[in-house]
């Protein structure tokens, strides 16, 4: 079983997330995406960060019609800060018999000699990278030749830009699974 594990604070999940999970398996890269929620980054501000379970019951929303798709929270019991190899490695031996894959966008590439232990995720791990907005795919292979590049449209749209819209009063119905947009107005979320 090849199961990419898409880490990331999903505060909240969008559509984004959700395309490029689907790219992911419908083009049979990997046989499961599961979408690791980070309690912590240790790289990001958590000043907006919601409450980790708030953060569950979204993307349990957003990936319920999905059998490919699973919601992870195994750094919800991990010390905190969570770092990503620590994960790979507990998942690891949980699942001794799946291939777990990281997923990282190229704004995260480009840093990735940041993340703790960076070159042992790069010697036991494949490394899957999409592409962002105004970061350069050439430099991600230049400086991580074993990084898969992929070959993936570009989702142009942040987390971040939809908490700002939200505080706005923007309509971010275009960027959210439906049963997240009710969750987060039923709960007046990033007011």
């Amino acid at each position: 079983m090849r199961v990419a594990l898409y880490f990331g604070s999903f505060n909240p999940v969008h559509l984004g997330h959700l395309k490029l999970a689907e790219y992911l398996t419908d083009n049979d890269l990997v046989d499961e995406v599961w979408f690791v929620i980070s309690p912590c980054n240790p790289l990001k501000e958590q000043s907006e960060l919601l409450d980790e379970y708030i953060r569950l019951d979204m993307l349990f929303f957003a990936i319920r019609s999905n059998p490919g798709f699973k919601a992870c929270d195994i750094e919800f019991t991990m010390p905190i800060p969570s770092y990503s190899i620590d994960t790979l490695n507990v998942l690891s031996k949980q699942f001794p018999d799946y291939q777990f894959e990281l997923i990282i966008g190229s704004d995260n590439a480009l840093v990735f000699d940041q993340w703790k232990d960076y070159t042992e995720i790069l010697t036991n791990y494949p490394v899957l990278v999409y592409p962002r907005k105004n970061y350069d795919f050439a430099q991600v292979a230049a400086r991580y030749p074993q990084m898969n590049l992929l070959n993936t449209p570009i989702y142009d749209i942040s987390s971040t830009q939809i908490r700002d819209s939200i505080a706005q009063k923007k309509d971010i119905s275009q960027w959210l699974h439906p049963s997240v947009l009710q969750f987060i107005k039923e709960n007046n979320l990033y007011q």
